[in-house]
């Protein structure tokens, strides 16, 4: 299991990116993990994957973001640990 932790900075809140984020999580399906937003204007993402090859495609679709209402200019990417997830949620 690749577990990540991805904090995204830019123009990410009020322009549907956790919204975006949750919908490319259904459509890959096979990512599971949270998504919110941080008080200091970044969108912080857990997600995590059996597949490696999956966590990289849906790592590069966030650096580009979802729209052009939306900028992503950096996405910090950790290893994590954290318990399981079974689902993608919005919400921490």
């Amino acid at each position: 299991m690749r577990k990540v932790r991805l904090l995204v900075s830019g123009r990410v809140q009020g322009v549907g990116f956790r919204y975006s984020t949750y919908a490319l999580a259904l459509e890959m399906g096979n990512i599971y993990g949270r998504v919110w937003n941080n008080d200091d204007g970044t969108v912080e993402i857990l997600a995590q994957s059996d597949d490696s090859a999956q966590i990289a495609k849906f790592i590069q679709e966030i650096r580009k973001g979802p729209s052009r209402m939306s900028k992503v200019t950096y996405v910090d990417v950790s290893l994590a640990n954290f318990k399981d997830f079974t689902d993608f949620r919005m919400g921490n």
